[in-house]
């Protein structure tokens, strides 16, 4: 098993992974849709935001360069810790519209503890000369924002890549050509259900370095634990936010079930404390309070591993009960475990 613990040292203080950022929708046109969490769940005193959102939402920017905080806008405590990604998703479809300079200013202006540099992802519908591309600009726009960087945020050069070979070797170029405090494996969402891709690139990428490694985008309920298992020091997560629009109700150990399809109970499963003052239906009408579910699901997922980590059970016994009766996650697992195995 690769899981890991360690503790950064970052401008607002410690945190200690592995970790989950709550994705905060700041600066979107669905910015209402994330409910207060922050002092209501321990493990949540972090979150990720997209630089180039709140940058490109005018009334907002102005408040924040007019002495308003970011956290005083996110109305969460001025000790959050905050991870400022650079808004590369955006880039999937769109022309970059954004310098490492230019984005560095950003995060520098929002006091974000830990920066994402500037990236472009990848696409199954790109020939490979285009993800080859982009690859390489990513690769370049991290090494630009190395240079410029003051050292006071905690760097993370974005690298991308389909194949565990490209993978490693960008790790390995920017390690020899830049500076960084870690790295963040992005593209993974749009083949986040070919489970055994997915956890080939995360080996790769966990294989070529020692510094701290986070997930882009996969840390839903079913990711969590293969992501620990491999020793992905933190990851990030919109479920909790788009299941509750879908009215997918999360279930720790399980996965998701749509609400509609619950209709003989009288309270739901969970004894979080969401569910444990509110019915069935209350649940149903409520999308706030089935999204704080929803985190409190993925909060549950990560102490059940941690429990099982640190209390000297067997991690790969709980992991094949995990992951028994679905085929496809299970031989994922498989595949990890294998590799996992080699390097251990």
């Amino acid at each position: 098993m690769l899981y890991r613990r360690r503790t950064l040292d970052l401008p607002r203080g410690e945190l200690k992974t592995p970790v989950l950022f709550p994705v905060r929708n700041l600066g979107k046109r669905s910015s209402d849709n994330t409910p207060a969490y922050a002092g209501t769940i321990p493990e949540f005193s972090a979150a990720m935001v997209n630089a180039r959102s709140i940058r490109n939402r005018d009334p907002m920017w102005q408040r924040l360069t007019n002495g308003v905080s970011l956290r005083e806008e996110m109305d969460v405590p001025e000790d959050t810790i905050v991870f400022a990604d650079s808004g590369g998703f955006d880039f999937t479809s769109e022309e970059v519209d954004t310098t490492p300079a230019k984005t560095l200013n950003t995060q520098r202006q929002l006091e974000a503890d830990i920066y994402g540099t500037v990236d472009i992802p990848l696409s199954r519908e790109n020939r490979d000369a285009e993800n080859e591309r982009r690859v390489n600009r990513s690769a370049q726009y991290a090494l630009k924002a190395s240079d410029q960087h003051d050292g006071d945020g905690f760097l993370i050069a974005s690298v991308h890549g389909y194949d565990p070979e490209t993978v490693r070797n960008n790790i390995q170029y920017l390690e020899r050509h830049g500076d960084f405090d870690g790295y963040a494996l992005g593209s993974m969402v749009s083949i986040r259900t070919d489970y055994k891709k997915v956890t080939k690139l995360i080996i790769s990428a966990r294989k070529s370095t020692d510094k701290h490694l986070h997930v882009y985008g996969l840390g839903g309920l079913v990711y969590q634990p293969l992501l620990l298992y491999m020793g992905v020091d933190s990851f990030d997560s919109s479920a909790f936010i788009r299941s509750a629009g879908n009215r997918n109700y999360l279930i720790p150990g399980f996965g998701g079930e749509e609400l509609r399809n619950i209709e003989s109970l009288d309270h739901l499963p969970c004894p979080c404390p969401i569910c444990g003052k509110r019915s069935l239906n209350e649940i149903r009408e409520d999308r706030t309070a089935l999204t704080q579910h929803n985190l409190w699901a993925l909060s549950t997922e990560l102490r059940r591993f941690r429990y099982v980590a640190e209390s000297g059970r067997d991690i790969e016994e709980y992991l094949d009960l995990r992951f028994q009766g679905n085929g496809v996650t299970q031989r994922a697992y498989e595949t990890a475990k294998q590799q996992v195995r080699r390097l251990t």
